[in-house]
């Protein structure tokens, strides 16, 4: 297909639906980015090596459970990042397989990989190679580090990240608290904001190629990200050189802000002004907003421990629900500290619909033989009013759509399906 033809498709469901995504990422930065364009409706082919796949394909426990409820050999990690697309297994060191990939590139409009920086330049799959051959191609490299300074051929990774970059030293108990030291956040966060970059990124470079007819490349990186998302902490180190230190759940600028013990549990309590805190004293029955030491954020800041002792001690007089119900009419933020369960259960969570099912539909042989025909995700929370996110495809089974995306887009038939086949080239 001519490249001038990849965007002048007819339109599916969804505000991408004329774009065509060839995904040569794994992991989370890069398939999260993507799962973004697949949920908006773009056509995603997932590029995935015969026989092993995307490594988080293997990331468990936990695993799927197949029909007989026992665990199955696949990962829940790859259906947190993969849905919508279509998966096609290509051996990329093979010359044939890299013709295949340079082919599906000549129709798509938006290439997104994570390689080590120079890695695909070997197999002729770098930006320059395929710009040449797609000049609207618009080509996003996920790095750790980026393609450029001292560390561009390191690989990064979340963890590695969120520890160079500060974001550990901000986060957790200060060192004289019980469980005192720098810890990692609970989810993968890097790597998270920067498939959301990456995709905002992406969309940037669709539009300016309304106006340029040009694609280009988009170099986004874990530590750029992680430098950026700093945000006020970043702020306030280079702004007065004073270098934020950890403390627990408190907020460096607001007080009340944090959690606190209750009858039978703990609370979360987030007075984010001075009219906020006056309400939260009159529903108390407690006169500390007419206290100077407390009538201005600024001067709750500087009293800090005075008052978070006093509502420590108030708050423990009731319990977390009789708070939540004694504060929500006053526009009080407060709420509970939930677990996973306790939040998917939440009735706002539900009345949201932020729990979704999803059928596998088995497409060729070698889904056929997978045990998971259920898998149950988390919602897009992109709530779009004419063009939402749609839900396609579950996240595919290995090599679940190879035939049918070698058949579509290129155009090969069962006898070049099956010598590709034999020879190694595409999974079988």
């Amino acid at each position: 297909m001519n490249p001038s033809t990849a965007s002048s498709l007819p339109p599916r469901a969804g505000a991408l639906g004329h774009l065509r995504v060839l995904d040569l990422s794994r992991v989370l930065a890069g398939p999260w980015c993507t799962q973004n364009l697949a949920d908006l409706g773009a056509d995603v082919i997932k590029i995935e090596k015969p026989g092993a796949g995307d490594d988080t394909r293997h990331w468990g426990p936990p695993f799927f459970p197949g029909k007989d409820g026992r665990p199955t050999h696949e990962a829940s990690y790859f259906a947190a990042c993969n849905r919508n697309k279509r998966s096609v297994t290509v051996d990329m060191a093979s010359p044939e397989g890299q013709q295949l990939i340079r082919q599906l590139a000549c129709s798509s409009d938006v290439l997104v990989e994570n390689f080590k920086t120079g890695g695909l330049a070997r197999y002729g799959l770098d930006y320059a190679s395929l710009s040449a051959l797609n000049p609207r191609l618009i080509y996003c490299s996920v790095t750790g580090f980026g393609h450029t300074g001292p560390y561009a051929e390191r690989a990064g990774y979340d963890l590695l990240v969120q520890a160079m970059s500060g974001l550990m030293s901000i986060t957790g108990q200060p060192d004289d608290a019980p469980g005192g030291g720098p810890m990692r956040v609970g989810v993968a966060v890097i790597d998270l904001f920067t498939g959301m970059y990456a995709t905002s990124a992406i969309l940037a470079a669709l539009e300016a190629r309304h106006h340029s007819g040009r694609g280009q490349h988009i170099d986004i990186a874990l530590l750029d990200v992680a430098m950026a998302m700093l945000a006020n902490q970043g702020a306030a180190f280079l702004n007065t050189g004073t270098v934020p230190q950890r403390q627990g759940n408190t907020h460096p600028s607001i007080v009340p802000y944090q959690d606190f013990p209750t009858q039978d549990g703990r609370m979360l309590l987030a007075v984010g002004n001075d009219g906020q805190f006056t309400r939260f004293c009159e529903a108390a029955g407690v006169d500390w907003a007419g206290d100077a030491r407390f009538a201005t954020n600024a001067a709750r800041v500087a009293h800090r421990e005075e008052l978070v002792g006093l509502v420590a001690a108030l708050t423990r007089t009731r319990p977390t629900a009789q708070w939540i119900a004694l504060l929500e009419d006053k526009a009080v933020p407060c709420g509970p500290i939930n677990d996973i369960a306790q939040a998917f259960d939440d009735p706002q969570v539900r009345a949201r619909g932020l729990r979704i099912e999803q059928e596998r539909r088995p497409g060729g042989p070698p889904p056929a033989g997978s045990e998971v025909n259920r898998v149950v995700g988390t919602a897009n929370p992109m709530r779009l009013s004419e063009t939402p996110p749609t839900l396609r495809h579950a996240p595919p089974a290995l090599g679940q759509h190879t035939e049918e995306v070698l058949r579509e887009r290129l155009g090969l038939d069962a006898a070049q399906l099956q010598s590709l086949r034999e020879r190694g080239v595409i999974g079988t």
